[in-house]
């Protein structure tokens, strides 16, 4: 063995570093990664299914007037409006005129009825993640818009900081633990469209 080799061989054997430890469930099915890592994975999913909660919460208070937020009287299901209150009452700023214009539309209605069912629905599935970032994210900032500027802080709040955090639900695939989102993937027309993940 001349002195090239034996330095490769020596080199190689400290540069490698040794496969992770992978445990097996009871199913026989390998997990992989370290501790933290498969405890930041159920954190996060938490907050996925904590945020649907929120959507799917807001839809069904505002449709049957649970008394949370929207009294039975005003429910939709009673012909009450779920964006006229809010929106003709609360809007201040920059963007007052806008959102007061709109208030109580019935287009206006139905898109965010239909935002709130569909965020609520994806988030707590954990399915089609990349979409309910977006439309989330879109909802949060015109939401943080509707009062310009926010009453405990000059410019950030939960909106913001909410339509952040389902940015980074979808980038860390929040969908896959405690969630369809590994099941979704595998739909053929996800696998064509990927951006349906």
């Amino acid at each position: 063995m001349d002195i090239m080799t034996a330095t490769i061989e020596r080199n190689t054997a400290r540069t490698t570093t040794p496969a992770a430890p992978t445990a097996t469930r009871t199913n026989g099915v390998p997990v992989t990664g370290t501790t933290r890592t498969r405890a930041a994975r159920y954190v996060f999913a938490g907050i996925r299914i904590a945020l649907g909660w929120t959507f799917l919460w807001a839809f069904l208070d505002k449709t049957f007037g649970l008394g949370h937020a929207t009294e039975a009287k005003n429910a939709w299901i009673n012909g009450g409006s779920p964006t006229k209150g809010f929106l003709a009452f609360g809007a201040e700023g920059p963007f007052q005129g806008f959102y007061q214009g709109i208030a109580g539309a019935a287009w206006a209605d139905w898109l965010f009825m239909a935002g709130l069912l569909g965020l609520g629905v994806a988030l707590l599935l954990g399915i089609g993640m990349r979409i309910a970032a977006v439309a989330g994210g879109l909802l949060y900032v015109m939401m943080w818009t509707v009062v310009l500027p926010p009453e405990n802080n000059p410019f950030m709040d939960e909106h913001l900081i909410n339509a952040a955090l389902l940015a980074g639900l979808a980038l860390v695939a929040a969908g896959d633990t405690l969630g369809l989102g590994r099941a979704w993937a595998k739909l053929p027309i996800v696998q064509r469209l990927p951006w349906l993940r």
